[in-house]
């Protein structure tokens, strides 16, 4: 045989190996319809998006956003946001801080003076913070009060308690008191109703179209998803609570395209400067949360690792983060079980184990 021809049939008999050899790679959305199963259907669903680099990898929603007239789930549907609203509440006071209205050791106090004497040290860094020992409005309502409080309404209860959980700044125990106060000191720090602050300084600027803290006869929320609960075995409209009107801890209704738009500006300095991000992001506290050894401002901390959840009667929600890697997970979903952050850490593992 010729040395050209040993040499081809050389590399032929190389080829097979070669090819063989080659890994077989997974894409990383391949099974996540198999995770969101339970969504899907005549059933109340979830949104699901997945943004690497700033772009929507996987973008998908599932299920049913109004059971009655079967209206499906997009990501364009607004769900209500529960806590992962307290970003924004965060986001608000930090641009006062920026405008040299507010600053963070500042006492609340200064700005809610109807506060009692017990308050006096507790400072709007620690309200951020859940480190003011408030006490939780909700345990204060009347169980037979069937109205909806406001904000407002939640000062005016903690103004009639003259005692703390605990001495302000000495320990941590997440405080939806606090967030409500919040909004109310921006509200008085920016000479403006809350809602229309985070139109005007965070919603519009980023284009977050139809983001909104809602207020009964107020706004209406475009392509809203209702929530649902199953109560007497069947899925039943659970979406309003006697708590749903408090917007600092709660109230803010977004979809999948408005968190993308939120979740870039946390890269740059769009909206927020660099310090203020930082604030945002560091230790603030330690916390006694599993998943969540610190929290920062509106934001539990698991090392890198940025993220919050949000449950409401009808909602359940949650953004995890992966800023190192460019990579955030949302779930948004309008039913009262289960919890998604589970989902969010499968989804997210998927990106993940292809970015080592």
């Amino acid at each position: 045989m010729r040395p050209a021809v040993v040499l081809f049939a050389a590399v032929l008999g190389l080829l097979p190996l070669a090819t063989s050899a080659a890994p077989v790679l997974t894409p990383p959305d391949a099974g996540i319809d198999g995770l969101m199963q339970a969504y899907d259907g005549q059933v109340p669903g979830a949104a699901v998006l997945v943004l690497h680099d700033g772009q929507p990898v996987f973008r998908r929603g599932y299920g049913l956003a109004v059971l009655e007239d079967g209206t499906t789930i997009t990501a364009a549907s607004n769900f209500r946001l529960a806590s992962v609203s307290k970003q924004f509440t965060a986001a608000a006071v930090l641009l006062l801080v920026e405008d040299g209205r507010l600053g963070l050791d500042q006492p609340a106090r200064q700005w809610l003076p109807e506060l009692p004497p017990a308050a006096a040290a507790i400072t709007i860094r620690q309200l951020l913070s859940h480190t003011s020992g408030l006490l939780d409005y909700e345990d204060l309502m009347d169980p037979a009060d069937t109205r909806q409080v406001h904000d407002a309404d939640v000062l005016a209860l903690l103004s009639r308690q003259d005692r703390l959980n605990f001495a302000p700044g000495t320990q941590y125990r997440y405080s939806n008191s606090g967030y409500a106060l919040l909004a109310l000191i921006v509200g008085r720090a920016s000479g403006q109703d809350f809602a229309a602050f985070l139109q005007q300084r965070i919603f519009r600027p980023l284009g977050m179209a139809h983001t909104v803290a809602h207020q009964d006869g107020v706004d209406t929320i475009a392509a809203r998803a209702y929530g649902y609960g199953w109560i007497d075995g069947r899925w039943q409209r659970t979406d309003q609570s006697t708590t749903s009107a408090v917007l600092g801890d709660g109230g803010i209704y977004s979809s999948l395209d408005g968190l993308a738009r939120w979740d870039a500006a946390l890269y740059d300095d769009r909206l927020l400067s660099k310090a203020s991000r930082r604030a945002m992001f560091s230790p603030s506290t330690a916390t006694t949360e599993p998943d969540a050894p610190h929290y920062g401002f509106g934001w539990r901390l698991n090392g890198p690792v940025q993220w919050h959840s949000g449950e409401s009667i009808g909602f359940r929600n949650v953004i995890v983060r992966h800023p190192e890697k460019h990579l955030t997970v949302i779930v948004l979903t309008n039913r009262n079980d289960p919890e998604p952050y589970p989902l969010a850490l499968k989804i997210a593992r998927r990106w993940l184990d292809t970015l080592q």
